[in-house]
């Protein structure tokens, strides 16, 4: 049986506040992790405080909202949460966040709106999506990565002019950071072009996860609770990395500082508190309407770096990220169509089904009617 919603105007109002919130706590995260480098804290470090502070927020919230919904733990769960943690958790964020300090916020992000683009094609080499090269769809699917795919290309090539948006700016780096201990031993345009693999790559390990979240659903529809597993093995696999480079205890001290700030933001804010927002409004409105906030990440982003972090928004940058924004809706829109059709494909089986159990019974003949 299948429920259609009528939504009101005051529940979409709802929807997209709780989405736009979730997209400004996302760029929240990006901005303040080169705060955050540029106070001394490497990446390896902030990133484990990360999934700690997620873990101690999510899982009391998971063990009270699924206290006798949770299905039995098993070793196949187990594993699936562990690549889980390490994909869209310790492996992504680590190399996610590097390449932020090594390229710029602006940059990377523009790069992260390749993922929706990336797991299209992943999903199709592993034959967990359609190509229907034949329908309208299929064909806008894959000219939406082609578009996508260009804009990166302008975006690493191009630079292009400067763009002046703000007439004041404020400067909240001060210190060196871990950029320029890279720089000193690649170069600049070394460190650059080892910050677009980073972020490149970064992109792969969330796409497979968003492939691989498929599974840990049906085997664990408790998604509070597989979230809080996922954070427990991104925690651990972030803590024995970074110890096995930053072993000093003054790289792990936490003071009334911005460290602190940064990494409860990261923890509770931009983990915790943007997984329920994303969680229900996939609930209400369906995973397609969560992933058309990407783009807001970017735009936040973008305005909030050349406002705060002293960075040189350029030409380049503003056309491929249009770009990529522009191929990322015409893939969304082929999905839709997709999603779209295979609903209409279910209610007319409903509805079929519902015509054969209130037909009459025309086995009995016509004798049946005689009276």
């Amino acid at each position: 049986m299948v429920v259609i919603e009528n939504y009101t105007g005051f529940e979409r109002v709802k929807h997209v506040g709780a989405m736009t919130l979730a997209a400004v706590l996302l760029g929240g995260n990006i901005v303040l992790s080169k705060v955050a480098a540029d106070d001394g804290m490497t990446m390896r470090v902030m990133v484990a405080y990360r999934w700690i502070f997620a873990t101690a927020f999510l899982g009391p919230i998971a063990i009270v909202v699924e206290w006798n919904k949770r299905p039995k733990l098993t070793w196949t769960v187990v594993v699936q949460a562990f690549l889980s943690g390490l994909l869209g958790g310790s492996l992504f964020s680590i190399l996610f966040y590097t390449s932020v300090i090594m390229t710029s916020a602006t940059f990377a992000t523009a790069i992260y709106n390749l993922i929706p683009a990336m797991t299209f094609v992943i999903a199709v080499l592993l034959r967990f999506e359609n190509l229907s090269f034949d329908k309208v769809s299929g064909k806008a699917k894959v000219m939406g990565t082609m578009i996508c795919v260009g804009g990166a290309m302008l975006l690493t090539l191009y630079k292009g002019v400067e763009v002046h948006m703000w007439p004041i700016k404020i400067n909240l780096l001060h210190h060196a950071n871990e950029a320029t201990a890279h720089k000193k031993l690649v170069g600049e345009s070394g460190t650059f072009a080892l910050g677009i693999v980073l972020a490149v790559t970064s992109c792969i390990c969330y796409s497979l996860w968003i492939v691989l979240l498929a599974k840990v659903s049906k085997n664990y529809p408790c998604h509070y609770s597989s979230t809080a597993l996922m954070s427990v093995m991104g925690s651990i696999q972030s803590v024995l990395f970074a110890l096995c480079f930053d072993r000093e205890v003054s790289q792990w001290r936490l003071g009334w500082d911005r460290r602190l700030f940064v990494v409860l933001y990261l923890g509770i804010l931009g983990s915790g508190i943007v997984v329920i927002l994303m969680t229900w409004c996939s609930q209400k409105r369906g995973p397609l309407f969560v992933s058309v906030f990407n783009p807001l990440i970017l735009v936040f982003v973008a305005l909030a770096s050349s406002l705060v972090l002293d960075e040189t928004l350029y030409l380049g940058s503003i056309l491929g990220g249009f770009l990529i924004i522009m191929g990322l809706y015409v893939v969304l829109w082929g999905k839709g169509k997709d999603m779209k059709a295979s609903r209409a494909i279910i209610l007319s089986k409903g509805a079929l089904q519902k015509n054969d159990l209130e037909a009459p019974n025309l086995d009995q003949g016509p004798s049946s009617t005689i009276k």
